[in-house]
């Protein structure tokens, strides 16, 4: 299935999702409201995820002259991509990803932590992943997930602080389907993202990323840094976003344990070996 079909779908769900849970919390008025929601939100998730996920972690734009420009302007001119526009996110914990709706519309942001302990053939490596994702176009359904997915959380928080304050259709006081929301909607999360993620383009992105930095000895050395410095000095990153990254980030979130979207680093390891 493309990731246009799966975008498509995505946006669907959300959209069906807004309905049914406005006209849970507010009757018809609500249903209004979540049409109006939804119908903001699939604009925003499509035009303007990137930004709206590069906020969430304060990332920095930087330019020529820096370490990680250069590094990516090389990497992208080998791969025959256009120039994405780069990121340093101020965390110690190391990671990266991608974002983007296409590759004329990419970037590719790093956390100061995997700055400060991959060295220049380790982060050719990681970068190079991450520019398979941008060639694969895997970062336009990555990006709207992780848009869709936190505005879902925060349906449930307004669901589990307001309590939906019962319909003015039906004055019955509050609202039963509200507490069931705030249950149901961080796993509902979940299942999107999962369904619309598949595990096996973290292994494609793999492959893809050795391919361009020349071999695969980098990136084996970056995952294994990565790993164990992020379970060192966990992030402090949004659940709805932990597919982006090239390793989930680690957390003592249990809700992080929902977004099985990455296969254990080990086995990521064992392929590109065997690829070699």
């Amino acid at each position: 299935m493309s990731n246009v079909v799966k975008t498509t779908i995505l946006l669907g769900a959300m959209s069906a999702l807004f309905l049914i849970f406005g006209e849970m919390l507010g009757g018809a008025q609500g249903m209004m409201l979540g049409l109006f929601f939804a119908a903001a939100m699939n604009f925003g998730s499509y035009w303007f995820s990137d930004k709206i996920v590069l906020s969430m972690y304060r990332a920095k734009e930087v330019g020529p002259g820096d370490r990680l420009y250069e590094l990516v302007g090389r990497l992208a001119q080998r791969a025959g991509l256009p120039m994405p526009r780069v990121y340093v996110i101020p965390d110690m914990s190391p990671n990266a990803f991608a974002t983007g709706r296409s590759p004329d519309h990419a970037a590719v942001a790093a956390t100061e932590g995997i700055l400060s302990i991959l060295t220049n053939d380790e982060l050719e490596g990681v970068i190079a992943h991450e520019l398979t994702h941008v060639k694969h176009r895997d970062i336009l359904i990555s990006s709207v997930a992780a848009t869709l997915a936190a505005a879902i959380m925060t349906i449930s928080r307004f669901a589990m602080f307001f309590g939906g304050g019962g319909s003015r259709d039906n004055e019955r006081g509050a609202n039963p389907f509200a507490l069931l929301a705030t249950i149901i909607l961080a796993p509902i999360a979940a299942m999107l993202i999962q369904a619309a993620i598949s595990r096996s383009r973290e292994y494609d992105a793999d492959a893809g990323g050795s391919a361009i930095a020349g071999g695969p000895n980098g990136l084996v050395s970056a995952l294994t840094k990565i790993e164990a410095g992020s379970k060192s000095i966990p992030m402090d990153a949004n659940p709805a976003t932990a597919h982006m990254f090239i390793i989930k980030p680690f957390s003592a979130q249990s809700l992080f344990g929902l977004f099985s979207t990455h296969p254990p680093t080990a086995e990521r390891i064992k392929a590109l070996l065997q690829k070699g």
